[in-house]
């Protein structure tokens, strides 16, 4: 049944009809009719009389008429002229004929002057009842599409304004959800509502649109695919509503009387050759989510679950999911190696990285256990891995992500799969890129000074791996470190080593015996003899000479 439908249930009487009028001027057939006829069986309340065409007008000036039997032929005026003045005056009123006569010039005249039906005398009290009760039908039948058209030029004139609205404060639960409080906000802005009707919702997401668009185009799309919506999923005005909840976002609001499942089964073909056009003709991604049916009351709630559900939709493009269908999973996730990772990471292998990517993201999507919680843990683990490749390259990841496209892409990169391989594929890019920029525009220097900056606490670097690193021989290395910087690589590791801890000395409350581990001497002895040649004071003095905090002037060794 359609919203009309329900909202018609609201004005509908048990019958449109109660009134009767027998009009003949043979008195002893009209009282016959009278009592012989069982009126109430068939909705007829009343039961008025007149012999003669002036009395019958009195009666209709006194008295709302439904139906009218009258006969033809009468002293002081026919039955024709009487309808002609009945159409005239009263023209919802049906009219019976009764007559003797089967005379085709009154039966031509009595259709004509729009009689519903032309009985011949004597007529059998099963054949008039039948007939009555047609009449009747017609009537409420009329009445119903009155009210119809009533409600439909309503609903169609104040739709954006009131129907919208009152949707939007059931949703937002500004109406509170229970049956009481609804019906009275709909009686407070005159809106039929009937506690029996039950809707399906549908949300509908705009997972990504895959044309370039200002944002004018894109409201523009966005109001046209609500449109589209509108035609193809809810088809007709009167059987539902398509709401804008948010950014990206619509819902459809369906009229579901029916449960069967050819109806349901149709709805998702609507919702799959909807997808089809919005790719076709608005260049986006979009997915639909089919509630259950619901009480008005019940749909909040339901909403709620559609946008959960498409929330943790990471994995797939252009589908239609069924709310009733929807799968949980409790098993734990297995995440990538991704230590392996950060050594393919480490070599350059930036393509083999990204299909391993892509081919662990898809596995979790065939198996059905991939969702957003889990998509958001493979982010960030992705990314601290990313972090500490670049930074191991003396890269700032300020440096390497501050351009346009990473701007753009690192808030999506959560939301599906696919914006995930796109967000992957472009910091791989990126990296190669800047790697490459590096290495070739940076001096030999400029890498030997990058290199010891990011291994400092290391106790195996020295003159040796660092030439190794610039595939140089440590001479050689040695002669152009010089001629840049006028100190040897050896002497500007120990320079950067014991700046490195005065830093800590004077700034940390680090035991002396750490901060030596810290910038590379696993020997305390043998770093507290190198502090001392440098600045003239063993690490103790000269924290208490330089410390500021962490110490409180006393010693701490260890």
């Amino acid at each position: 049944m359609s919203l009309r439908c329900h909202y018609s249930r609201i004005w509908e009487k048990e019958s449109d009809y109660d009134a009767m009028l027998i009009v003949d001027d043979e008195i002893l057939f009209v009282e016959g009719l009278k009592s012989d006829l069982h009126w109430e069986t068939f909705g007829v309340s009343t039961v008025h009389t007149a012999y003669n065409i002036r009395q019958a007008k009195e009666i209709f000036e006194a008295h709302p008429i439904d139906i009218m039997l009258c006969d033809i032929e009468m002293p002081q005026g026919s039955g024709l002229e009487l309808l002609t003045w009945v159409r005239e005056h009263y023209p919802k009123t049906e009219s019976i004929f009764l007559t003797c006569h089967a005379d085709f010039k009154f039966a031509q005249q009595a259709i004509q002057l729009g009689c519903f039906d032309y009985l011949l005398k004597p007529v059998a009290l099963a054949q008039l009842e039948e007939v009555i009760v047609k009449a009747g039908a017609k009537i409420n039948k009329e009445s119903e599409l009155q009210q119809y058209s009533r409600y439909g030029q309503f609903w169609v004139q104040h739709q954006p304004i009131l129907i919208e609205r009152f949707w939007l404060d059931i949703l937002h639960e500004t109406i509170p959800s229970n049956l009481e409080a609804i019906r009275e906000s709909a009686a407070d802005r005159n809106i039929p509502f009937s506690e029996e009707m039950r809707f399906l919702p549908v949300l509908i997401s705009v997972q990504r649109f895959y044309k370039e668009l200002s944002l004018r185009d894109e409201k523009i799309l966005e109001y046209a695919i609500q449109n589209s919506a509108e035609e193809m999923i809810v088809e007709h005005k009167e059987k539902g509503q398509v709401l804008q909840l948010g950014s990206q976002n619509l819902l459809a609001i369906v009229s579901w009387d029916q449960e069967a499942e050819p109806e349901m089964e149709r709805l998702k073909q609507k919702c799959e050759d909807f997808i089809t056009s919005c790719r076709q003709f608005f260049y986006c991604d979009i997915s639909c989510y089919i509630g259950n049916r619901a009480f008005v009351h019940e749909l909040p709630s339901m909403v709620h679950e559609l946008s959960h559900l498409d929330k943790n939709n990471v994995a797939y493009n252009n589908t239609v999911f069924m709310l009733s269908g929807k799968k949980q999973f409790s098993k734990p996730v297995v995440m990538p190696d991704l230590p392996v990772w950060s050594v393919m990471l480490k070599e350059g292998s930036m393509t083999k990285v990204l299909s391993e990517a892509e081919r662990y993201l898809e596995s979790m999507m065939n198996t059905g256990e991939l969702d957003a919680k889990v998509l958001h843990q493979f982010h960030h683990d992705f990314l601290q891995m990313v972090y500490h490749v670049i930074m191991l390259k003396g890269i700032q990841a300020r440096e390497l992500l501050s351009d346009a496209v990473s701007i753009e892409l690192a808030p999506r990169a959560t939301r599906s799969v696919t914006d995930t391989i796109a967000w992957i594929k472009h910091i791989m890019e990126r990296s190669l890129q800047y790697v490459n920029t590096v290495e070739q525009t940076q001096s030999v220097a400029e890498r030997v000074r990058n290199h010891i900056a990011l291994h400092l606490n290391e106790q195996e670097l020295s003159r040796e791996e660092i030439a190794n690193h610039v595939y140089l021989n440590p001479d050689y290395l040695d002669r152009i470190f010089k001629k840049e910087t006028g100190i040897s690589v050896t002497e500007y590791l120990v320079q950067e080593r014991m700046g490195m801890a005065k830093e800590l000395l004077s700034k940390s409350g680090m035991s002396i015996s750490s901060i030596a581990a810290h910038v590379g001497y696993s020997n305390l002895a043998h770093f507290s003899k190198r502090f001392k040649s440098v600045t003239g004071m063993n690490p103790n003095d000269y924290r208490q000479q330089h410390g500021r905090n962490g110490t409180n002037g006393k010693s701490k060794t260890e």
